[in-house]
């Protein structure tokens, strides 16, 4: 009687057990995913996330709701997804500002990109393109080095990357030019459409348009071979050797989220990135998808820490 009994109620409770033994993580996701962007709307990250957390949506079964919260170079939203309660829920952008030179530059950093969060996975890799102005006399990268050589040049740049990629630029090629800083990548590039400014190193999704149209002239990109969406512009290392930056994007939880949860997670990004789809629309934009697995994208982030930090010495930048 007992073992019929017992029977009997194993369809009550397994249920039972399994939220016993599961916790809400075999319901999640069971409400919509906040994707905290510590830049402002319209920014190139979010962007990107825009075109991302969509069908990112559908994958997971509950909407992406995109939380813009800029400021403080990134820190402001980072510190705060860093603190959120780690079910799942919150997801944050990390990016070369707030993944890995904001260790460097931002003293006190309120969050640790590898200590407080849990990676998710790489997402994507774009190209900083360098141009100057339609009128230049510079037509390639080796003139627009030998007029430095003749006189001092301009450079602008609205963020630190772009900062380090000039500073770099200038250092490995022995010649000097003047920093000239903006508010943002936006500035910077329309007073070299201008003439006001003779170079400036550019998001490839704001600059080639202006390129196809003939307002500026590219000149190189910053990553160390050709880019897959421009392989006609020459990289820098191909005039000089060992130059190479990767402009990246990968996703984060807050640390101590359940291993399963991050796991789910890092196979919904997978699938959008490695779709067909989305990939025709962001190289529009000028990004490139590249799924990984979360440890992978640890350790990327861990060396990229690393030599950005070094990059950042070499080219004169100080925290603060």
């Amino acid at each position: 009687m007992l073992t019929r009994r017992l029977a009997l109620a194993a369809p009550l409770l397994l249920p039972a057990a399994a939220r016993a033994q599961g916790g809400s993580q075999g319901a999640w996701p069971d409400r919509p995913i906040r994707l905290v962007v510590a830049f402002p709307a319209g920014s190139v990250t979010d962007t990107l996330m825009r075109h991302l957390s969509e069908p990112l949506g559908r994958e997971l079964g509950q909407p992406v709701i995109i939380d813009n919260r800029p400021g403080g170079s990134g820190v402001i939203g980072t510190d705060s997804a860093a603190r959120s309660a780690p079910d799942g829920h919150t997801w944050c952008v990390l990016s070369v500002t707030n993944g890995a030179l904001n260790t460097y530059l931002v003293p006190k950093l309120s969050y640790d990109p590898l200590r407080d969060f849990a990676p998710v996975g790489f997402i994507a890799e774009t190209a900083y393109v360098l141009v100057v102005p339609a009128a230049s006399p510079a037509k390639d990268l080796p003139g627009l080095l030998a007029l430095a050589k003749r006189r001092n040049l301009t450079f602008s740049h609205g963020n630190s990357s772009a900062l380090i990629a000039s500073a770099t630029l200038a250092r490995m090629a022995g010649v000097e030019m003047t920093a000239v800083p903006y508010r943002g990548g936006p500035e910077a590039l329309t007073d070299v459409i201008a003439g006001r400014i003779d170079c400036t190193w550019t998001d490839f999704a704001a600059g080639m348009p202006q390129v196809r149209e003939g307002k500026v002239r590219a000149l190189a990109v910053t990553s160390a071979r050709p880019f897959a969406l421009a392989p006609e512009i020459p990289p820098v290392s191909s005039v000089l050797p060992g130059y190479g930056f990767d402009f990246w994007f990968g996703m984060a939880v807050p640390a101590g989220t359940p291993a399963p949860v991050v796991a789910r997670a890092n196979a919904a990004m997978n699938t959008v990135l490695a779709s067909a789809e989305f990939g025709e629309k962001v190289a529009r934009l000028g990004y490139v998808p590249r799924g990984t697995a979360p440890e992978e994208f640890r350790g990327f982030l861990r060396g990229q820490i690393e030599e950005l930090t070094t990059r950042a010495k070499e080219a004169g930048l100080e925290p603060g």
